[in-house]
């Protein structure tokens, strides 16, 4: 009987020794798991991500305006189209024309004309340009090379042809014919030119 008694005692010791570690197991691995969870929920969180700019679209270089629509050139000229071509007026008063249907330009390749005229106060300059749907900018250069960008305006339904004008600083007797001109398209690209000349007031 005391062998019984001596060996179920030795059981139970064998219990509460074995117990602490017993305790003490799951809360390790409760610990591991813990940290696993964490980890992958950090994983599945989508990272931050920059949202794409719009793409804002360039201006348009051109200026539209109807048919005889009055626009002031500044400095006492005044600009306006019709379907036939390009009209003006200066400072006297005195109204000029340019026609476009007249068979004087192909429009069937891009071009720029020029006219010109000014006193020691400084130049008016305009023209037509031609042939073309994507005129960018048309430029002036005098002797020196120094530049000019011009402004642009045509008629609305994108016709292949419209007017520009500019200012540059006093002539000196050759009413800034020597100015050359560029036209270029909204890419940058060398469309036609025309090299300066002594003409005439109004010539070109």
């Amino acid at each position: 009987m005391k062998k019984y008694l001596w060996a179920a005692a030795g059981v139970v010791a064998a219990v509460v020794i074995a117990a602490p570690s017993a305790v003490g197991a799951p809360t390790e691995t409760s610990t591991a798991e813990t940290s696993t969870a964490v980890t992958s929920a950090a994983e599945a969180a989508p990272a931050d991500v920059t949202p794409a700019r719009a793409v804002v679209p360039a201006p348009n270089p051109v200026r539209t305006v109807r048919p005889g629509e009055r626009v002031d050139a500044g400095k006492g000229y005044t600009v306006w189209l019709t379907r036939e071509g390009k009209h003006w007026t200066g400072p006297d008063g005195y109204e000029n024309f340019r026609s476009v249907v007249d068979g004087n330009i192909d429009r069937s390749e891009p071009g720029v004309s020029h006219q010109s005229e000014g006193d020691a106060t400084g130049v008016f300059h305009s023209g037509l340009y031609y042939g073309t749907r994507h005129a960018g900018r048309v430029e002036l250069t005098d002797p020196e090379g120094r530049t000019t960008v011009a402004t642009l305006v045509a008629l609305p339904g994108r016709p292949d042809w419209g007017v520009w004008y500019a200012h540059t600083g006093p002539s000196e007797g050759n009413h800034g014919g020597s100015h050359g001109v560029a036209l270029y398209d909204r890419a940058g690209k060398l469309l036609a030119d025309l090299p300066g000349f002594d003409f005439p007031a109004g010539r070109g």
